[in-house]
């Protein structure tokens, strides 16, 4: 016998259909009202104002000081190119290294019996013997180099004559020899104990062989100078001046500046193959160490504008062939698009000159990184 409680027939009925109906529809109504809270109901692609849009990546307008550069693949290396003839006979007994250099009074190489060959300074090479007596532009550049390495006084060589070779002359050689080992200095210099180059010789290569002669190129050298060339086409040759400021890029990625000490007049190839070459002293000559023929990039500024306008080039909006414009944020996340004119770029630090209706200060939308 099935037995039934009170009122059991009445759960299912239309009054508790009707209460959990209307609970269902106060749950949805306040989902609604979250969600719409949450602004999942709103248009993210309006152009409007843009209040309650997610905010951008921006960037200020600012004023500055701004350089267009072009960038130009150069070579480091040394400048200047000699090379070092033996005279005077005798046989080769000691030879420098390849990539050693050799500086103002010191010894190039030796011959016979350890007989040193000094590097002295001077444009006008050695052509014959100097001794007591003589006068000429080579005596003086003699006295010069012995005054500057403290072998005689310069008001003494001065009284006597800096183009003649005086007995204080005599006593600076002879200072000079004994400091380079010569046992019994004969305060003379014969021809080939001396080569007189404009600078600092740093040895490329080894021309002569010990124990053969030495007449004829003993050494290939440079100066210790190191320098960028570059083969600039004939098409960029009003860019460049003698005395423009440039930056260089070395292989290892460190930046570095110098300064353009000649620009060539004759140019080398044809049509627009046609290029003059540029010669850029580094400011800081140490950074390259001892870099040779190493491949570096040179930035050459071609145009600068004091206190420009300028945004990151990424902030420009193209609208047709040579029309731009920016976006603009401003307060509770509004925008608006601003025509803007623009001028020189930096590409190296992604900046671009322009002129519109933008003032300092104000930022503009850039893509998100």
């Amino acid at each position: 016998m099935t037995v039934t409680a009170p009122g059991a027939a009445h759960r299912g009925g239309p009054g508790r259909q009707v209460t959990i109906a209307a609970v269902a529809l106060v749950v949805l109504v306040a989902l609604v009202v979250i969600a719409w809270g949450a602004g999942l109901f709103r248009s993210h692609g309006s152009t409007g104002n843009g209040q309650g849009a997610p905010p951008p990546a921006t960037q200020r307008v600012v004023r500055e000081n701004l350089s267009a550069q072009t960038a130009v693949n150069g070579t480091l290396g040394y400048s200047g190119s000699f090379t070092v003839r033996g005279q005077g006979g005798g046989a080769l007994t000691s030879l420098p290294s390849a990539g050693q250099v050799i500086r103002q009074g010191q010894v190039l190489y030796r011959v016979d019996n350890a007989s040193p060959v000094v590097l002295l300074h001077g444009s006008v090479p050695a052509w014959r013997t100097l001794d007591e007596g003589l006068t000429g532009a080579d005596v003086t550049q003699l006295n010069h180099d012995l005054v500057a390495l403290g072998y005689a006084y310069g008001s003494d060589i001065s009284a006597l004559g800096w183009d003649y070779f005086s007995w204080e002359t005599q006593y600076g050689v002879e200072q000079m020899e004994s400091a380079l080992g010569v046992t019994s200095p004969p305060g003379s210099l014969p021809l080939g104990s001396v080569v007189f180059e404009p600078t600092a010789l740093r040895v490329s290569k080894v021309l002569g062989n010990l124990g053969y002669p030495t007449g004829g190129p003993v050494l290939a050298a440079t100066s210790d100078q190191h320098v960028v060339t570059v083969a600039l086409s004939t098409s960029q040759e009003s860019e460049v001046k003698d005395g423009d400021t440039v930056t260089v890029t070395l292989p290892d990625g460190a930046s570095t500046p110098g300064r353009i000490s000649s620009v060539g007049s004759v140019a080398s190839g044809t049509g627009s193959n046609a290029s003059i070459q540029v010669t850029v002293k580094l400011t800081h000559p140490s950074v390259a160490g001892a870099l040779d023929q190493a491949p570096v990039t040179v930035y050459i500024t071609t145009a600068s504008v004091a206190n420009a306008l300028v945004v990151p080039v990424t902030a420009l909006l193209a609208r047709s062939p040579g029309s731009y414009e920016v976006e603009v944020v401003g307060a509770r996340n509004t925008r608006r698009l601003v025509p803007v004119t623009v001028g020189i770029f930096n590409d190296s630090s992604g900046l671009v000159q322009v002129t519109g209706a933008l003032t300092p200060g104000e930022h503009v939308v850039t893509p998100a990184t």
